[in-house]
């Protein structure tokens, strides 16, 4: 975070305590992107992610004034948010499966021929993205943890060790395996990370589509079909990179699911009934 930002922060942190329900505004408008995209990728659903980030938030403003100053505000809300995250109690649609388990299900039922039609675009992309946040899942959780802040989210490694409570050896350790399991995963499994495998994820529509893992009429994670549209040039800059970055660019690449109207209501409304309770 650039100084001017620190400063900035600083003050609408100083601002809000007093009571002053504009600052407040900015500055969980400010942390809500970063904590839902932390969110997101742990939990990988998004509505998922947006009861996590609704939670978190409510934290936050309940908690402003046991905020220290000693760290930086991004690095205490992160930290509130690593916490509540590890905390939670394991959802329906987080899977339970095993990087084995995993790389078997990716060879199950995929149809001879690829997928063709006007659709095929934004179908692909949800394949790719819903593929690889599962796989995320196969880690368990301070590894998944450890992953997306140091990779995904590319924290600092001392920044990501407070945020965890942990030493920065001990984070590094704990990143440094997260990485490599994930990074032979990919090479071994993957298509996109590795053009010496082909590619299955056209192969995969059918099955998916009747496991009901992917609806097309209710598309989860390919929200654009512009977005689509430019992930051949997306992935030839990927796979210009060394072999053990191509696995964080490519979750670094996937577009941050937007959040819904309901959860963009209850900020509203949450924001407006913490000032009532300062008046």
């Amino acid at each position: 975070m650039a100084t001017s930002d620190t400063t900035d922060v600083t003050s609408l942190v100083a601002l809000s305590r007093e009571g002053d329900r504009a600052a407040l505004d900015a500055l969980i408008h400010a942390i809500q992107p970063t904590i839902y995209k932390l969110a997101q990728r742990f939990l990988m659903i998004p509505v998922d992610a947006e009861d996590a980030t609704q939670e978190i938030l409510l934290k936050i403003i309940t908690r402003l004034s046991q905020f220290d100053g000693r760290s930086q505000f991004k690095t205490w809300a992160y930290a509130v948010a690593s916490n509540h995250l590890l905390d939670l109690k394991r959802r329906p649609s987080e899977q339970e499966m095993s990087f084995d388990e995993f790389a078997e299900d990716l060879s199950q039922g995929l149809s001879e021929t690829p997928i063709e039609g006007p659709d095929t675009v934004v179908l692909l992309e949800e394949i790719r993205i819903g593929c690889t946040l599962a796989m995320l899942q196969c880690l368990d959780r301070d590894a998944r943890l450890a992953y997306t802040l140091g990779e995904i989210l590319e924290l600092e490694h001392r920044e990501a060790a407070e945020v965890l409570g942990i030493s920065a050896s001990a984070y590094r350790k704990r990143l440094s395996r997260a990485r490599s399991i994930v990074t032979a995963f990919m090479l071994d499994q993957c298509g996109l990370v590795n053009p010496d495998n082909h590619c299955r994820c056209s192969k995969r529509v059918a099955q998916a589509k009747a496991l009901g893992r992917v609806d097309p009429k209710k598309l989860i994670f390919s929200t654009s079909r512009e977005r689509a549209q430019q992930f051949p040039e997306v992935l030839s800059k990927i796979r210009q990179l060394e072999e053990n970055q191509r696995a964080a660019a490519l979750y670094r690449a996937q577009m941050q699911p937007e959040v819904s109207q309901s959860f963009t209501h209850w900020l509203k409304t949450t924001l407006e009934h913490q000032e009532r309770l300062q008046l």
